[in-house]
């Protein structure tokens, strides 16, 4: 039996790979001489550059950059035998770098992650991948562009300072100084949120509390990008207020559109393709994938359904394998899972299942073959009786 094992993490728990390993140690305690192939996937989000780690001839390098809160700290990123670049703006910019009482999308800057692209031009990259998924940053990536030489003044001619509040300030953008390599370069922002630049449904008024945002804060944080996307109108001629996927990562892909050429993809279905996911699903026989929660919201570009749409198509089951069972998750039986799992056998509190959540994934999947050769030999004795 070929059976995929293509989890996303289980955020704040077990990262996919360990996912991948623990489901695997339970498949094997009862069915011995399955072909498990492991396939830790991600979204655009945490883990993306393990994903095409563990599943291309990647390279992972390691360089020191600027935190969210202008400290600093070591961020990876992957580079693959074709010179592309795999960046999570998380590694640099993400929300994890910074303690609960801290968080301040005020103040927080996006500085970091065009350093990262920095490294990636540095090394020879001309393809650039960047995941947009948990950033801890509303500056409309005003600092990745700063990072990579150009130049926003205030009314005094002066350089803005970081942070998402600076952008009201804003009066002048110089372009004279630029990275030059951006323009012999292709980036990709990989993402699977469609929410616009400004407004209720927008990168503050969505994402800012999840930041550390108040409702003052969140108007401040709106009218700022707001100006920003004005002044980038006006002075650029691009217009990224109604953008559909602007507003992701606190605004960082309105900048990375409107100052890098960047295009929006969709970060489960780029990375499905980019490790040649569909190759793996011929002579498959079940398809195991996962993520910490699985309820309404994971039609809308999430790992397992994107890995169950890949599957319905070559008639392959799938089982999704997670945390938690949230309101409405009987949609993604639209979208070829079959059936879901919570790995929780027991009350428990949310401490206890995240510390143990490994070995409740190893447990899960043994007892879930077992249910399988169940039904596997209730089908025998039915066809026998026939």
């Amino acid at each position: 039996m070929k059976i995929i094992v293509a989890p996303d993490s289980f955020k704040g728990s077990v990262p996919a790979i360990q996912a991948c390993d623990a489901i695997e140690k339970g498949i094997l305690a009862v069915l011995p001489e399955a072909n498990i192939v492991k396939l830790p996937i991600a979204d655009g989000g945490e883990g993306t550059v393990d994903t095409f780690i563990a599943a291309t001839a990647s390279k992972k390098l390691q360089v020191k950059v600027t935190d969210p809160l202008e400290g600093k700290t070591d961020a990876v990123f992957a580079v693959t035998e074709d010179k592309t670049a795999i960046i999570e703006m998380a590694a640099a910019s993400g929300l994890m770098l910074i303690n609960p009482e801290d968080r301040n999308p005020l103040i927080s800057t996006s500085y970091g992650t065009g350093e990262l692209i920095k490294a990636a031009l540095d090394y020879g990259c001309r393809k650039i991948i960047i995941g947009l998924g948990g950033s801890a940053t509303n500056d409309g990536g005003a600092g990745l562009v700063q990072a990579l030489g150009f130049s926003l003044k205030d009314k005094n001619g002066e350089e803005l300072g970081f942070g998402g509040i600076e952008l009201s300030n804003l009066c002048a953008i110089d372009c004279t100084k630029y990275d030059k390599r951006l323009d012999e370069c292709e980036i990709i922002a990989a993402c699977d949120v469609t929410n616009p630049l400004c407004g209720e449904t927008g990168a503050s008024a969505v994402f800012g509390p999840q930041k550390g945002a108040d409702a003052e804060m969140i108007k401040k944080l709106d009218a700022s990008l707001l100006h920003y996307s004005k002044i980038i109108e006006n002075q650029m001629g691009i217009k990224v207020i109604n953008m559909p996927g602007a507003g992701a990562a606190g605004g960082l892909a309105a900048g990375l559109i409107a100052f890098c050429n960047a295009r929006i993809a969709s970060g489960i279905e780029m990375i499905l393709d980019t490790i040649q996911f569909d190759e793996y699903l011929d002579s498959a026989d079940l398809v195991i994938t996962g993520e910490g929660r699985i309820d309404y919201q994971s039609v809308f570009g999430k790992v397992p359904v994107g890995v169950a749409k890949r599957a319905m198509a070559y008639q392959v089951p799938v089982l999704a394998v997670v945390g938690g069972i949230g309101e409405g998750a009987e949609a993604v039986f639209n979208y070829g899972i079959d059936s879901i799992i919570s790995i929780i056998d027991k009350p428990m509190a949310l401490k206890e299942a995240m510390d143990n959540a490994a070995y409740l994934m190893k447990n899960t999947a043994e007892r879930t073959m077992r249910t399988l050769l169940v039904g596997m030999n209730l089908k025998r004795h039915y066809i026998k009786k026939l």
